[in-house]
């Protein structure tokens, strides 16, 4: 399987606390934080586009830690 490219976030300032999105396949995307490039999340296509909907929405404004 070749690498995958990774792109900066276009909202993501710049120095440090980056988020990367590695090039997507119908399959999944994969997403990591300069901070720590190590660690990786993988989602599909889908589930990401429920949760940008949901941030756009503000949903996601008033969570909470328990």
């Amino acid at each position: 399987m070749p690498a995958r490219a990774w792109r900066k976030s276009s909202y993501s300032a710049q120095g440090s606390n980056c988020v990367y999105v590695a090039a997507p396949t119908p399959e999944d995307i994969k997403i990591r934080e300069s901070d720590d490039p190590d660690v990786i999340l993988t989602t599909t296509p889908a589930t990401l586009g429920v949760f940008i909907r949901a941030a756009k929405a503000g949903r996601l404004d008033r969570l909470t830690n328990p």
